[in-house]
C-alpha cells in the first residue's frame, strides 16, 4: 500500500468550489481508498492505496467533478514525496507559514521564476514539482504573479509538515 497526499485546487478557498471535508473523504473511500483523514476546510487529504498515482489522481478528479459539477485539480504526491518537499524547502529559517510550496503536476521549466511579475521582497525558488515562495510581508499585500504555478495549488510550510505526520502516523 501507498500512503498519498491528495491536494484539492481551489476547494473552499474565498467561498468558491465548496467541498465539505466529510463528501471528500466519503469520496476517497468509494474509490476503494482506505485509512482517509482529511486536514482543514481547503481540499487536504491523506489516504492508503494500492492503485497507481495516475489511477488515483485521475479516478478522484472524475468524481470529484461528478459530485462538484465541475473540474477539481487533484495535486498528488506520496508520503515520502512530501516529505522531500518539506526538506528541500530553501526557506526554512524563515516563518513556516509565510513560506509555501506550490504544488505542479510536472516541473517548471528552468527560467519559470523569470517570468514572475509584481514581486516586491517575495523570494522564490524551484523544486522539483514545486515553487517555493517565501512572503516577506505576508501573502495579503504581495502582487506576486508566477505563471508557471498557474494550475498548481499551494500549502504553507505548516501544512505541508502537518500533512507530512498525518500520513506518517498512517
Amino acid at each position: 500500500m501507498t500512503r498519498y497526499i491528495a491536494l484539492l485546487r481551489a476547494v473552499n478557498v474565498g467561498g468558491t468550489g465548496m467541498l465539505a471535508m466529510a463528501d471528500l473523504k466519503a469520496i476517497c473511500v468509494a474509490a476503494g481508498h482506505s485509512k482517509v483523514a482529511t486536514y482543514i476546510a481547503s481540499g487536504n487529504v491523506v489516504f492508503e492505496s494500492r492503485a497507481t498515482a495516475q489511477k488515483v489522481k485521475s479516478e478522484l478528479e472524475t468524481r470529484l467533478a461528478k459530485h462538484t459539477g465541475k473540474p477539481v485539480g487533484v495535486l498528488l504526491r506520496t508520503l515520502e514525496e512530501m516529505r522531500a518537499v518539506l526538506q528541500a524547502n530553501p526557506f526554512s529559517d524563515r516563518p513556516p507559514a509565510q513560506t509555501l510550496a506550490i504544488f505542479l503536476d510536472k516541473a517548471s521549466p528552468a527560467d519559470a521564476l523569470s517570468h514572475a511579475t509584481g514581486q516586491a521582497d517575495e523570494e522564490m525558488r524551484l523544486g522539483l514539482r514545486e515553487i517555493y515562495v517565501h512572503y516577506g510581508a505576508g501573502m495579503g499585500r504581495s502582487k506576486l504573479k508566477i505563471p508557471a504555478a498557474k494550475l498548481g495549488t499551494a500549502r504553507n510550510m505548516n501544512t505541508v509538515a502537518r500533512l507530512v505526520a498525518m500520513a506518517a502516523e498512517g
